[in-house]
């Protein structure tokens, strides 16, 4: 006896295990964090800001309202398409940017700020990437996982800053 699936679940299905092969699993920054992470990165006008695995690009549209030009490093397909599709829908052309890229391959050195909303096993190998590659001046902040061996700058309820 088989059991037939719906295409809509067969595919997300082929999808997610895709995604979970290339990487972590996507957990949205919830709402609440949003103001906080921004607070504590304070971006300026014109700053460039990545956000290293940008999901929904829910900071991505927060920082290009904080008048940044916001970049996001996304490997799931279905993330990117949501995030450029709201980009458009919402003006943000011009100051939202979406790569479907792996950010382990990214020359990081052009940004004045980071965002990592990570998973514990990549902090390590994120802060020497990091830390070699930003210019002083560059912020780091990082939501629910410390740098091992980078002194923090501040500390807000989870999320962390870190200058270099």
């Amino acid at each position: 006896m088989s059991i037939i699936f719906p295409a809509t679940v067969f595919i997300g299905s082929i999808v997610m295990l895709v995604w979970l092969r290339r990487g972590a699993f996507f957990v949205p920054t919830k709402r609440r964090y949003v103001p906080r992470i921004i607070a504590l990165l304070s971006p300026k006008q014109g700053e460039k800001i990545a956000d290293l695995g940008s999901g929904d690009g829910r900071l991505l549209f927060a920082f290009a309202g904080a008048g940044a030009e916001a970049h996001g490093y996304e490997h799931n397909p279905l993330l990117v398409a949501r995030s450029r599709t709201l980009s458009r829908r919402h003006g943000l052309d011009g100051r939202v940017f979406v790569h479907m890229e792996n950010f382990w391959n990214v020359d990081l050195s052009s940004f004045d700020g980071i965002v990592i909303y990570g998973i514990p096993y990549i902090m390590p190998r994120l802060e020497k990437k990091l830390r070699a590659e930003l210019r002083p001046g560059a912020r780091v902040v990082s939501h629910a996982f410390q740098f091992p061996n980078w002194p923090l700058s501040a500390k807000e309820k989870g999320i962390y800053l870190y200058e270099r």
